[in-house]
């Protein structure tokens, strides 16, 4: 039999669960890959390419990591860039005392990752919310002392900046700014796709069943102890390849106050401005915060502000953290939702109702 698609609805169950349903949603896909993987190095410049895009592409699967531990399964956590630090050194010293390939090393920093997020995430079977975010916010303490206190993991050498070693691939030298970007977008879509999977999986339903009311899904028959490890083990995973990423691929050095707690708190107010609990919410927080601060600079250079460095110090956190109020105020399913808003009135016009 030959199905068809009709409108919004698929013509069978095997169509409408398919990861894009939607004939546009597979076509605005493929479009974007083209786009990033084609139109952007040709047109993009050093600059772009380094400090923008690759930045924002590491950010994005930190915030899917974060978004699978706090939008999908509800545990709020405040400590997640000591696991990106956690991956960034054990990418670091997997390759240069093991010297292991590159790709290996992100996904070992993962498991490594994924284990430190295990043994942070075992108070969670016992306390959730405020107190739960305190457990997870000693994390990032934690890690950070052992990081500064122990100079084994910094390879032997004084604590400071540490240059990466270089990175090779199978022949390919990955050295410019375009190779670091297209090696970060490479990772960046395999591990989201991974995602949106797994959250479309039976795993990723137990999470939302107990994200919504844990009594509930408890007695359901889901465990809620080895679902929570299991969503603090994979978002772990996610902060370690992402932290390697923005050691060897954005940085090129290692240091320990690049992980410090502000970028938790970024990537918090990431996921809640892009959408909590969406994919595509992770990468439309970190666009937004990524070009928060350049969208400041060029309306303070447009306005002529007198004083520009010293209001634009503070401008992009003020901005910040107004738009965290407003958008769990007003859209507290963020901007992935108000982008599914406008596709399902596009969708439906000009018959709107």
């Amino acid at each position: 039999m030959i199905y068809r698609e009709s409108g919004q609805f698929a013509s069978s169950y095997a169509k409408d669960m398919r990861m894009f349903p939607l004939l546009q949603d597979r076509w605005a896909f493929g479009a974007l890959l083209v786009f990033a993987f084609v139109v952007i190095p040709l047109i993009a410049n050093d600059y772009w390419l380094s400090s923008i895009l690759t930045l924002f592409l590491i950010y994005s699967l930190s915030a899917i990591g974060l978004n699978i531990l706090t939008g999908f399964c509800g545990q709020l956590s405040l400590g997640h860039a000591a696991f990106m630090a956690v991956g960034a050194y054990a990418s670091y010293n997997f390759a240069v005392r093991l010297h292991t390939p590159v790709l290996v090393n992100f996904l070992l920093a993962g498991f490594v990752a994924a284990a430190v997020g295990l043994l942070f995430g075992l108070p969670s079977l016992r306390i959730k919310g405020f107190y739960l975010a305190v457990a997870t916010l000693a994390a990032q303490f934690t890690i950070e002392w052992v990081l500064v206190s122990f100079n084994w993991f910094a390879g032997g050498s004084m604590l400071g900046a540490i240059d990466t070693p270089p990175m090779n691939i199978m022949g390919w030298d990955v050295s410019s700014n375009l190779d670091k970007y297209l090696l970060t977008l490479s990772v960046v879509v395999v591990l989201a796709i991974v995602a949106k999977n797994l959250g479309r999986s039976e795993v990723g339903r137990s999470w939302r069943a107990i994200r919504d009311l844990d009594v509930a899904a408890e007695i359901m028959g889901i465990r809620l102890f080895p679902y929570k490890l299991l969503a603090f083990m994979v978002s772990s995973f996610y902060a370690g390849v992402a932290g390697a990423l923005y050691a060897f691929c954005y940085l090129g050095s290692l240091e320990v106050t690049a992980f410090e707690l502000a970028v938790s708190f970024r990537l918090l107010g990431m996921i809640i401005i892009g959408g909590l609990g969406t994919i595509l919410g992770s990468f439309l927080g970190a666009g937004f915060i990524v070009l928060l601060p350049i969208l400041i600079s060029q309306a303070i250079v447009f306005l002529h502000i007198s004083g520009a460095s010293d209001f634009l110090a503070n401008a992009e956190l003020m901005i910040f953290g107004g738009l965290i109020i407003l958008f769990l105020i007003v859209e507290p399913y963020g901007l992935a939702r108000l982008w599914q808003t406008i596709k399902e009135k596009l969708r439906l016009w000009p018959f709107p109702y």
